[in-house]
């Protein structure tokens, strides 16, 4: 049985600050995991047309650990500013993007998760459509819009990244609602508001804690000191 490919968002405070760099230098980027489970971001410099994913050795991104992918299995173009996943049918077992096959072009989105063999890849682009964070004004707009309980609840969904070094999650519903002495429905309720506020709402619900977290750090609406 082939085990489930594993996250490549942050499960760190230190993947999370490298995600959070990346950001800034505005350009998008992949994000993956290498044969040991290691983080790596992967800038797509707007220079570039093509960058190919594969197995074979003289791919941009080099996956020769994953025996489900191909030696050349996907490229991704760009096209007029953006990026597309294309798949011409070169790869046996397929590429999708969250969770569906594509056939040929398929443009991407900020968030949009490729499988690839079984290894996952993450698309980023820090876009001001894609991102709340757009500018200084906007920015302090969106702490000030955070209910007292709601940035409480979000510091408590970001507290297991204190001083982490390893392997970190958000908190879960129940920690958070054990912290805070609130119900677990209370604090799902709070999640959801935090969800469409930060524009997180519309991605995976694997991908949409790691990236709330990821908005807090991101905008300074959550400091390290606070957790």
């Amino acid at each position: 049985m082939t085990a489930e490919p594993v996250s490549p968002l942050p499960a760190s405070a230190r993947e999370l600050k490298a995600v959070i760099e990346a950001e800034r230098e505005t350009a998008p980027f992949l994000l993956y995991r290498d044969e040991d489970g290691g983080q790596q971001l992967l800038a797509l410099d707007p220079s570039r047309t093509r960058v190919s994913i594969g197995r074979r050795s003289s791919n941009d991104v080099v996956l020769f650990w994953d025996n489900q992918v191909s030696r050349a299995h996907v490229e991704l173009e760009q096209i007029g500013g953006e990026w597309a996943a294309m798949d011409d049918g070169l790869s046996r077992n397929g590429t999708y993007v969250n969770g569906n096959r594509i056939s040929g072009r398929h443009r991407l989105e900020d968030g949009d998760t490729l499988r690839i063999g079984n290894t996952l890849v993450v698309f980023r682009s820090s876009t001001p459509a894609s991102t709340v964070a757009t500018h200084a004004g906007g920015e302090q707009l969106e702490a000030e819009r955070l209910s007292p309980a709601q940035r409480r609840v979000l510091i408590s969904l970001c507290r297991p990244y204190k001083d982490s070094t390893g392997f970190t999650t958000p908190a879960t519903n129940h920690e958070i609602a054990e912290d805070m002495y609130l119900s677990v429905d209370a604090v799902k309720t709070h999640l959801r508001s935090l969800f469409a506020k930060f524009e997180v709402g519309d991605l995976p619900q694997n991908q949409k804690r790691v990236r709330l977290v990821e908005r807090a750090f991101q905008l300074g609406v959550v400091s390290e000191r606070e957790l």
